[in-house]
């Protein structure tokens, strides 16, 4: 049998410096109708807290292995866990047997698997009311953030009910029909179109040509978008240019930003400080992480989900004169190895894939997972993108004086939905 073409393509967009609940967006030409379950979102699922908890533990713990298993020299790293967890939770709903184990193995669930999906959609539902307060108690200030999901399928395909059902039950998304048989070029630019709009045009064209063809049978696509500012804005007239050391011991020129004197969430570790920063809605903050000076490799050996918990958990409010460097860039990261390496190589071989979850009717196995992201963090607050294609064949009490932090040196920073712990960012800055 022929292996036709499933991609699944998820984004996560968050920018810096208005909230809407989830939608399938306006789709572009290109679509031959619309086929949905009959089933509506669940809007009220039955997770408990504890449940919410685990999976936002789960994710973080993904998010610290991914990191580790990409990790490598002395490059820039950018990249959005729950774009990458969403993605291919998407997928593993039409995973099967040791495929399915292989998925959640390397996602790090220790969530009981028929609770993932009920407990994501509770999750993206516990964002929603963050961002639907904030839009409420900060009425006309640069907030936004709104999450949209939908499905792509090929007119005529036999997609299980069961897996329509969980995604529509879920994560809010039915199928819309378009011709890859026929004219893969315009089902191409019709996702691509609904990508762009539901990113502000941030991400323009991230399906390339030639990654869509005739075999092609299904596209995943999520868009989040994310649009805040610090806070406490840092003054412009402040910035001026210093040194921030690398990781060889030698120096460059940057425009370091600085803040003084503000009430922030700081720690003194043995080998490190950390310091975080609210945006102006307070249920989301970028957490600074900056090892001293030789210590990036004990520091990023001994950081796992007890410790990253444990400097959350014990960072108290102190004011802190802060000066921190303004940084720019993008990484792309092919996926497939770093999954593999985290135990979900089986659906990735033609020979043993089975998601017939999916559909009976062909075979199906992940060729790639491919994901970008890029960030800019000024002034103002931060812009961060990042998109994850998942490409399958058939087949405070303030002290007297303030701490003085000056960060001069490599850091990582983590961008968090602080009500459920939930890191939407991560990432390493060697040169800003």
């Amino acid at each position: 049998m022929k292996k036709a073409l499933f991609i699944v393509i998820l984004l996560s967009l968050l920018i810096m410096p208005a909230c809407n609940a989830v939608d399938n967006g306006d789709i572009s030409d290109g679509t031959t109708g619309y086929v949905k379950s009959n089933l509506e979102r669940e809007t009220s699922p039955q997770v408990d807290s504890a449940q919410l908890a685990t999976l936002a533990e789960d994710n973080t713990a993904f998010a610290l292995s991914f990191f580790d298993a990409i990790r490598k020299g002395d490059d820039n790293i950018i990249f959005s866990p729950i774009s990458l967890s969403l993605a291919l939770s998407m997928t593993m709903a039409g995973a099967e047997d040791s495929t399915k184990t292989g998925m959640l193995e390397a996602l790090q669930f220790t969530i009981p698997e028929e609770d993932v999906h009920p407990a994501f959609n509770a999750l993206l539902l516990a964002i929603e009311d963050s961002q639907n307060r904030t839009s409420q108690e900060n009425e006309g200030t640069n907030f936004q953030l709104n999450i949209a999901n939908s499905i792509w399928g090929q007119a005529g395909f036999d997609f299980k009910e069961d897996f329509l059902d969980t995604l529509a039950l879920n994560y809010g998304a039915g199928v819309y029909n378009v011709d890859y048989k026929g004219n893969p070029e315009e089902a191409r630019h019709a996702i691509n179109d609904w990508v762009a709009e539901e990113t502000e045009d941030k991400i323009q064209d991230l399906i390339p040509q030639g990654a869509i063809d005739i075999l092609t049978r299904l596209v995943l696509a999520n868009a989040i978008y994310f649009k805040g500012s610090w806070r406490f804005p840092f003054n412009e007239n402040a910035t001026e240019e210093a040194p921030f050391i690398l990781l060889d011991g030698s120096q460059v020129t940057v425009d370091m930003m600085s803040l003084a004197g503000e009430n922030l969430n700081y720690l003194q570790g043995e080998t490190f400080q950390a310091v975080q920063l609210p945006y102006l809605s307070s249920d989301f903050a970028m957490t600074l992480l900056v090892p001293d000076s030789g210590a990036y490799q004990q520091f990023e050996g001994e950081l796992n989900l007890q410790n990253l918990n444990e400097i959350l958990e014990n960072m108290n409010s102190i004011r802190v004169d802060l000066k921190m460097p303004k940084y720019d860039f993008e990484s792309t990261i092919d996926a497939k190895d770093p999954l593999e390496a985290l135990g979900m190589s089986e659906a990735f071989k033609t020979e043993s894939a089975n998601f017939s979850g999916i559909t009976e009717a062909e075979e199906l196995y992940i060729t790639d997972v491919l994901h970008k992201a890029t960030i800019t963090v000024d002034e103002e607050g931060t812009e961060a993108a990042a998109a994850t294609a998942v490409i399958v064949g058939m087949k405070s009490a303030p002290s007297e004086e303030p701490i003085s932090l000056v960060i001069d040196r490599p850091f990582l920073f983590l961008i968090q939905h602080r009500p459920t712990g939930t890191i939407l960012f991560m990432g390493w800055v060697t040169q800003p």
